[in-house]
């Protein structure tokens, strides 16, 4: 089984004592490449030197919603500059969060359009964050980005009608190991079985949201999890996990523009 963790942030200071031994855990359970996501300017730069330290490892360069106060010109020149790195595929996380708004709403909006308008010039995909923004995240995303732009909605847990908006725009959905918590996702997994096969990404936004089955002994995630992540899409969707993972192994390399092998 090949897989492929979407997202994930490594450049957490929690896997600073074992990053060998978690990158070798995901190889021994089949995971071949590993996007790590920047959020500010430093998880960036640290996201590129983890990602260019070992095989099927990749980065993404942005500023989250929450640090929108610090996204400054100099800030996203530096992001660009970085961006140059073989190893960036992607821009973001960014997007707008108005959860738990520790930036205001005009500095979210302002940093996103921005961050849009720099991943287009750079022909990279998005990585979107997206949280009770009320409509204003579509609003500016199918405004705002140039016809052909592609990216996905990392940790979907929107409603039918976002996820059919969202794919209209042509965005993948993220898929984290909130599905596995049967309660909790109950929406999700009604949802999942309506995700056309070949617009899915899996992933783990590991240290966070650790899937069910591990989290009886782990607190903290990692790309390995990844794993329980597909068995519980497959057993939703009824179908064959080896399969259904070769499909989101692909979704993926083709959205972050990487030779599928």
């Amino acid at each position: 089984m090949k897989l492929f963790d979407s997202h994930c942030h490594l450049n957490d200071k929690s896997y600073d004592r074992d990053m060998e031994a978690v990158i070798d855990r995901a190889a021994r359970a089949g995971v071949k490449k590993i996007m790590v996501v920047g959020i500010t300017e430093k998880t960036s730069r640290q996201a590129i030197d983890i990602a260019s330290a070992f095989d099927g490892g990749y980065a993404s360069v942005g500023v989250h919603p929450h640090d929108a106060t610090s996204c400054s010109k100099k800030v996203l020149e530096n992001l660009r500059r970085l961006a140059d790195r073989p190893e960036v595929r992607a821009w973001g996380e960014c997007g707008l969060d108005f959860n738990r708004m520790f930036s205001p709403q005009e500095n979210q909006e302002d940093c996103f359009v921005r961050q849009i308008e720099i991943a287009g010039e750079l022909d990279l995909p998005l990585i979107f964050h997206e949280r009770d923004s009320g409509g204003r995240f579509y609003e500016l995303v199918s405004t705002r980005m140039k016809k052909g732009q592609k990216g996905v909605v990392h940790c979907f847990s929107g409603s039918g009608d976002e996820m059919e908006k969202y794919l209209d725009l042509g965005f993948h959905i993220g898929v984290t190991g909130i599905v596995t918590i049967k309660k909790r996702a109950a929406e999700l997994r009604r949802l999942i079985k309506g995700i056309p096969e070949d617009r899915i990404l899996v992933e783990t936004d590991a240290p966070y949201l650790t899937p069910e089955p591990e989290k009886r002994s782990f607190r903290r995630n990692e790309p390995a999890f990844v794993r329980s992540v597909l068995m519980e899409i497959a057993d939703i969707r009824q179908a064959d996990p080896e399969k259904l993972a070769a499909a989101i192994y692909d979704n993926t390399c083709r959205l972050f523009d990487i030779d599928i092998v």
